[in-house]
């Protein structure tokens, strides 16, 4: 057992050194590969969901809630990379994603310990246009910061749900990342966050909620606006 687990530590070692050994190779890796007008490639990556609350501070049944985003559960990313070289600083980039993920939203009421949690998946396809500013090169690191923004669809919509959502949103996200480059690819660690525009909650008023019980409507009734926020981890390969 112990001749295994050092064998398992050797290997891990030896795979960290050739990565590192290849990061700081003299001269750099792919040198030209900035130089392309337009490239494409693919992200893989964590996602979680958020929302911003805005309750609609109204006494229900004597009861005014209030109501938050539990712990933040982690969804999976994966998109489509397509680049556009400006100058040697900037780049337009368009790389439609798809992301899986879910929120729990905690309803709670003063004074009272018990709470009401609700489930809510969302699917949605996002269509962002960004402006990549990228520091200079060192080697085979090359930082960068990212703006942009887009149009927002969510395909898990279900009017069958306790609370709906709308489908569409408008949002702007910003980011940062680090370009490396490797013998054969360039992989780029990203964290991003997206705030959206629109109030994507769907009043009861708005759409059939004759097979809601009144338990159900009380979570609709406790909201008056919602609005979407996402945080994403990505791993883009070019």
């Amino acid at each position: 057992m112990l001749k295994a687990n050092l064998k398992k530590h050797l290997l891990l070692s030896f795979f960290i050194f050739k990565l590192s050994s290849s990061l700081l190779a003299q001269g750099g890796n792919l040198p030209y590969v900035d130089d392309k007008l337009l490239h494409f490639g693919f992200s893989l990556g964590l996602n979680a969901l958020d929302f911003g609350i805005t309750p609609s501070l109204q006494s229900i049944d004597g009861k005014v809630y209030q109501m938050d985003v539990s712990t933040l559960k982690p969804g999976f990313s994966v998109g489509i990379i397509s680049d556009l070289r400006l100058n040697r600083y900037l780049n337009l980039r368009f790389t439609p994603t798809l992301h899986f993920g879910e929120r729990e939203l905690i309803y709670m009421t003063q004074g009272v310990t018990q709470r009401d949690t609700i489930n809510i998946t969302s699917i949605p396809v996002c269509l962002p246009l960004y402006l990549k500013y990228s520091a200079e090169r060192k080697g085979n690191y090359r930082p960068y910061l990212l703006w942009g923004g887009g149009i927002y669809y969510d395909l898990g919509r279900d009017t069958g749900k306790t609370l709906l959502l709308k489908p569409f949103d408008f949002y702007t996200e910003f980011g940062v990342g680090c370009d490396l480059y490797f013998s054969f690819f360039k992989l780029s660690p990203e964290l991003k966050f997206a705030l959206g525009f629109n109030d994507i909650f769907t009043p009861l008023d708005q759409r059939d909620a004759g097979f809601l019980s009144d338990q159900d409507k009380t979570f609709s009734l406790a909201l008056s606006k919602l609005t979407s926020r996402m945080f994403t981890l990505t791993f883009n390969f070019e």
